[in-house]
């Protein structure tokens, strides 16, 4: 295992060591998961497609919740609700 010490700057971010960046190319995209207190960082083209469904599920029902908590949802019957789940 390799490890390295880096820091964040006033902006957020952080400068990833030569060392530690020999497979990441400028452009690529990252995934970054935080976990009680550890931060884990992977390339996104490493993951695989059913891993990528689930982290966009995973984000889509975080902005739900958010939403859910600020009072945006609406109240609406089974019917109504099922006609609107059709337009996804």
């Amino acid at each position: 295992m390799d490890f390295a010490i880096t820091k964040m700057s006033s902006k957020g971010q952080i400068v990833i060591p030569a060392e530690m960046r020999e497979d990441i190319n400028e452009g690529d995209k990252m995934l970054i998961i935080k976990n009680n207190g550890q931060i884990i960082m992977k390339k996104a083209s490493d993951l695989d497609k059913r891993m990528k469904e689930d982290l966009e599920f995973a984000r889509r029902t975080e902005e739900a919740w958010k939403s859910y908590e600020r009072g945006e949802f609406k109240s609406m019957d089974s019917k109504k609700f099922l006609k609107e789940l059709k337009k996804w």
